[in-house]
């Protein structure tokens, strides 16, 4: 079994002024980056790693935006036997000490030796850290040059496949506090039969503007095509949100045949797409376009076939999969040879018995398959006391595979809990037809939204900084909108005032301090006052109760 360096030093041997990656920034000339090239990049951050003493197996985190330095460094890790771990750079609409304390909890908890950032954050991040700090050295990105590749100065060859080779964080707001620590060997599992189930080849050109400090962006949209000698055009995800039209221009001209997306991208390609970007544009290449990191929506494949399928897009090109960081990517995939399967169900049975009937009734639900489980992964759905369960009966999905994570970076307990006799335990629900999956809800109240995974407490405790909120009174929960194809947080706080004017005020405080300081745009905020959430008999917040109860009113108040 190979290690991410002798990989690497095999393309070198192989081809290396083959072009590995197209970089793309909105403005700027294509960047074409040779398996030479890369390297070089890479060898000169390996150098600066070797020269400040930092060590095979130790952790280095980066804190770059989209462009050379952070695929130079990745890769400088790599080589130099590091562990390379992507944290998400600072946005504007992000506050600051808000930023310093998730990187704080990141640093507390993964201890890495080195960060690299650029000269304009390494003041941000010295600010974050703690005396006693783990982080011996902040590197500036920008000091950094390429060097001639010297393999033989490479300590990551001397990796074993059995050892840590990168860490995956989630993209929530506490997602940090996780890094899933996956080894050489089950990268390479994965993507060995994953490649197989595409029907990967030499032809491919993967098409991505995903980030790579998501699972789907650094395994589909980065390792997968590097590591496997695919051509990769990599765009900002940046770029793409402010021009989603970038991405089809992209497919056009490099003939792209590969690419994944979030649900909620079906949806907003679809709405903000007009048909003057898209003049000459053709979509015939694309073989497989893979619906991921959210819930799959039959109307979301819909409504992203009906606008471009006059530009040669395919029906059968829309696919979907289930995937998590913790099983390195993906744990299902639809067949490429035709559309994933769909069926119409009670919804009634599906929401109450917890059961799945066919129905032809007007108010019957659509749901989509993710496909059958990858070869080398089982799938079983389980009751509460982890009892298998038959076919068509939802329940919690739990797998086991050769491609799982190690475990969870220096938190020994949330792994242990994270595994129940060799299986590991999703939190998600769903169930199986025909040995495929479909996935229908999660088991925690975690809302996800673009892809992006939302603990609602962590929304709640920011309601409790407004002035004005009742402290303690305050719920979040998510709702899904059609029009978007993803979740929308509703966030109900109580207030002491009956003013209606002073509850809208406070209510615009919220929607401007959450969106300030999480990762979610917040649109729906309700102000009300006393004694309105509802909570159980042991005082803690019951969401679902005040969902539904939110729900009822928006029902009546539609109808008055």
């Amino acid at each position: 079994m190979s290690t991410f360096s002798g990989r690497l030093l095999s393309l070198y041997q192989q081809a290396p002024e083959r072009v590995a990656i197209t970089l793309q920034k909105a403005g700027q000339p294509d960047a074409l980056m040779t398996i030479s090239r890369l390297l070089c990049g890479a060898q000169g951050f390996a150098n600066v790693l070797s020269q400040n003493e930092i060590k095979p197996g130790e952790v280095v985190v980066l804190i770059l935006q989209h462009g050379e330095e952070l695929i130079y460094s990745y890769f400088g890790a790599v080589i130099h036997g590091a562990i390379p771990s992507i944290m998400p750079f600072l946005t504007e609409k992000l506050s600051p000490e808000r930023y310093r304390a998730d990187l704080s909890a990141l640093v507390s908890i993964t201890k890495p030796a080195a960060i690299i950032t650029y000269a304009e954050f390494e003041a941000e991040v010295k600010s974050a850290l703690q005396d006693g700090s783990s982080v011996r050295k902040v590197i500036v990105a920008e000091s950094v040059s390429p060097r001639e590749v010297d393999a033989s100065t490479w300590p990551g060859l001397a990796r074993q496949p059995d050892e840590v080779a990168l860490l995956q964080h989630s993209s929530g707001t506490t997602g940090l506090q996780k890094g899933v620590a996956l080894s050489h060997q089950a990268v390479f599992n994965q993507l060995d039969v994953y490649g197989q189930t595409l029907g990967l080849n030499d032809n491919d050109v993967i098409v991505s503007w995903l980030p790579l400090y998501h699972d789907m962006g650094l395994i589909a949209g980065f390792l997968l095509p590097i590591l496997y000698g695919v051509h990769l055009v990599l765009m900002s995800p940046f770029d793409w949100v402010r021009a989603p039209y970038r991405l089809m221009q992209s497919v056009s001209q490099f003939k792209g045949t590969l690419s994944w997306l979030p649900n909620f991208a079906y949806n907003f390609c679809a709405q903000k797409i007009r048909d003057r970007h898209l003049e000459g544009v053709d979509l015939s290449s694309w073989r497989g376009i893979i619906n991921c990191s959210e819930p799959v929506r039959y109307e979301s494949h819909e409504a992203f076939y009906e606008k471009f399928k006059s530009f040669g897009l395919r029906e059968n090109v829309l696919h979907a999969s289930y995937a998590m960081a913790e099983n390195v990517f993906a744990v299902t995939q639809s067949s490429l040879a035709g559309r994933p399967r769909v069926e119409r169900i009670e919804r009634e049975a599906f929401m109450s018995e917890r059961i799945v009937r066919e129905s032809t009734a007007e108010n019957a639900m659509t749901v989509m398959s993710s496909g059958k489980p990858l070869p080398n992964v089982q799938v079983k759905i389980v009751d509460e006391k982890g009892s298998s369960l038959p076919e068509r009966v939802i329940g919690e999905i739990i797998l086991k595979s050769d491609c799982m994570l190690n475990g969870y970076y220096n938190r020994p307990d949330v792994t242990e809990k994270a595994f129940q006799d060799g299986w590991y335990i999703t939190g998600d629900f769903g169930f199986l037809s025909s040995g495929e999956l479909f996935v229908s809800g999660r088991k925690k109240d975690m809302i996800i939204i673009g892809g992006k995974n939302v603990y609602p407490q962590d929304l709640e405790l920011l309601t409790y900084e407004v002035d004005g909120v009742h402290a303690g009174r305050s719920v979040a929960f998510g709702i899904f909108d059609d029009e978007q194809g993803t979740e929308e947080v509703v966030i109900i706080a109580e207030t002491d005032s009956e003013d209606v004017a002073e509850q809208q005020k406070i209510a615009d405080a919220i929607r401007q301090f959450v969106t300030k300081n999480s990762a979610i745009a917040l649109r729906h905020v309700k102000v009300v006052g006393p004694n309105w959430v509802v909570k159980t008999s042991s005082g803690k917040t019951a969401r679902s109760a005040n969902k539904e109860k939110f729900l009822q009113e928006l029902k009546s108040d539609s109808h008055l």
